[in-house]
C-alpha cells in the first residue's frame, strides 16, 4: 500500500474542531502535527488500510455515521471518537508492529460490540 507521511504539518491543527488532532489519516496521506513516533504511524496505518477496504468514501461515511451516532447518545465529543469502531482497533493495535502484516480484512467490525454502540 502505498502512502504519503507529511510531518510537521498544520493540518492536524486546522482540523481540530471537535477534539485536538496530533495526526490524521486522509488517505492516501498521513499528516502529523511534529515528527512522530512509530507508534502514531502504525495507528494511522491501520487508518489506511481500513479506508482502503472501504474504499476511502464508505469510510468517511461510517466514520461520520458512529461519531454522531455517540453524540446522540449524549457522550461528548472525544467519547464518540473513542467509540468509533475504527478508533477502537487503531488503539487496541497500534502498539503492535506486525498487526497488520496478518490483519483479516474488514478486522474493525470485531470492534462493533454493544460495548460500542
Amino acid at each position: 500500500m502505498k502512502y504519503r507521511v507529511i510531518t510537521n504539518s498544520k493540518i492536524p491543527r486546522l482540523l481540530s474542531f471537535f477534539i485536538d488532532v496530533y495526526a490524521i489519516t486522509l488517505y492516501p496521506f498521513v499528516f502529523i502535527k511534529d515528527k512522530g513516533n512509530v507508534i502514531t504511524l502504525n495507528h494511522e496505518k491501520i487508518h489506511l488500510e481500513q479506508q482502503r477496504e472501504l474504499w476511502v468514501i464508505g469510510f468517511y461515511l461510517l466514520y461520520v455515521y458512529y461519531w454522531i451516532k455517540g453524540k446522540f447518545k449524549g457522550l461528548s465529543n472525544s467519547e464518540a471518537y473513542m467509540k468509533i469502531p475504527f478508533e477502537r482497533e487503531a488503539y487496541t493495535k497500534q502498539y503492535d508492529l506486525n498487526y497488520l502484516d496478518n490483519r483479516e480484512k474488514n478486522s474493525w467490525k470485531k470492534f462493533l460490540s454493544s460495548r460500542s454502540s
